[in-house]
């Protein structure tokens, strides 16, 4: 009888959980549904069409015509669909595609909040979708970075350091050497080598690994800033970085509307997507994954089976300090051209963010990065439409919905067990 009442009390507890959380989403469908009827709908002509651009400007291969759609008809299509979705999640609910269904949603409304704020003009989705990658490639490094030091137990939150100093450094050593990938392997050894310094004082004198990070970016501020201010400002020669340029992939670049979002790019697009999917697969596919991950969740049961903790650790740590490295040369090497002081601007954090928004998980991560880069993005891009809503709004709306999932709406994160735990070998 004792199983049986165990597995009752159980159905107890977690049933209105289950209700509740259906319900909720139920109720956010609809209020979309709403917004997009009560506030897009009237205010849109039935004689005004939207012409979304397909492909990013400047660029002709893969180049595709104008999608023009019917403004009002197509907000009342997505209006249906939402509703419809809506009624079936509070009804029956979508079970474990309740997070995808949800997805769904977002993206059916913000192209409703598109159709409305450009109803009667132009606007390139195929730009708004490159300039979301442009703007994510550092905070979806910077969550790469969190994964590996993470998964084997250390927490990082100097990556912001890190990134500083591989801009610095890239940007110092590719103007001297007057070559991008001799600046890009200066970015890499300089995030390795403060990622040693965080875990040989997080692993060896077992240091509060919080404050570590901390001395870490205070330290790669102040020295970046001296300097960039000593040398760097008065010398421009010394501040004329050479950049990765474009380099399209032949065949893959005429690909109509992807092609040139995806596959007409530089190194670092290439790399920050590169890097998703090895560190997926290695992650999840592979015993060196399995290995690391042990250690990060039960590091004592790991050594009794002969995996090496303190090693493990090391290593973990010190790849992510180079992909945080990386991530700091493409501010110099990929995106600007020269250094600037605070040029990061709290990226390392926010990539930290994602990484909790992807349930440190790569894919995870990925589009946690991809939806912060969109936000910028489109607060850019409603400034140039002279949208009525503020874009100062869309920048907040990623950490919202962050506050959301930490939350526990959306799920709740599973971070590995013994982050922050220094390990005493028995």
């Amino acid at each position: 009888m004792a199983p049986a009442a165990s597995t009752k009390t159980t159905v107890q507890i977690i049933q209105p959980v289950s209700t509740r959380r259906r319900v909720i989403m139920g109720i956010t469908f609809l209020v979309f549904a709403a917004i997009t009827l009560l506030v897009f709908l009237p205010n849109t002509a039935s004689d005004l069409t939207t012409s979304f651009g397909l492909t990013p400007g400047g660029l002709k291969r893969g180049a595709v015509d104008n999608w023009v759609v019917n403004s009002q008809l197509t907000l009342i299509l997505i209006s249906i669909v939402t509703v419809l979705l809506g009624i079936y999640q509070l009804v029956r609910g979508f079970g474990k595609r309740t997070n995808a269904i949800l997805g769904l949603v977002a993206l059916m409304f913000v192209f409703a909040f598109l159709t409305y704020a450009a109803k009667g003009k132009s606007v390139n989705i195929g730009g708004l979708i490159s300039s979301s990658l442009s703007l994510a490639v550092p905070i979806i490094l910077g969550a790469y970075s969190g994964i590996l030091c993470e998964r084997s137990g250390i927490i990082n939150i100097g990556i912001e350091g890190m990134m500083l100093m591989g801009a610095l450094v890239g940007a110092l050593v590719g103007s001297v050497t007057k070559s991008p990938w001799v600046g890009l392997l200066g970015s890499i050894v300089s995030g390795m080598l403060l990622a040693l310094v965080l875990a040989w004082l997080s692993i060896k004198y077992k240091i509060n690994q919080i404050i570590t990070g901390t001395v870490i970016n205070i330290f790669g501020t102040g020295m970046t800033s001296f300097i960039s201010a000593k040398f760097m400002q008065t010398n421009e020669a010394l501040n004329n970085t050479p950049m990765f340029t474009r380099v399209p992939i032949p065949l893959l670049a005429d690909i109509p509307f992807i092609g040139p979002i995806l596959f007409n790019n530089n190194l670092f697009i290439y790399g920050t997507i590169l890097v998703a999917i090895v560190l997926q697969v290695a992650l999840f596919s592979t015993r060196w994954g399995l290995r690391l991950r042990a250690v990060g969740e039960h590091p004592k049961a790991a050594d009794t089976l002969g995996i090496n903790v303190i090693k493990t650790r090391y290593m973990g740590t010190l790849l992510g300090g180079m992909v945080a490295g990386f991530a700091g040369g493409y501010f110099t090497l990929g995106s600007v051209g020269r250094f600037d002081e605070m040029m990061s601007a709290g990226k390392g954090f926010i990539g930290l963010a994602a990484m909790i928004f992807g349930n440190w998980n790569p894919i995870g991560a990925f589009g946690a990065g991809m939806l912060f880069g969109f936000a910028d993005a489109f607060g850019s891009k409603l400034s140039i439409l002279g949208s009525v809503v503020p874009p100062q709004f869309m920048a907040m709306l990623p950490y919202i919905i962050t506050m959301i999932v930490l939350a526990g709406l959306i799920g709740k994160g599973h971070a590995p067990a013994a982050e922050g735990t220094p390990y005493e070998k028995e």
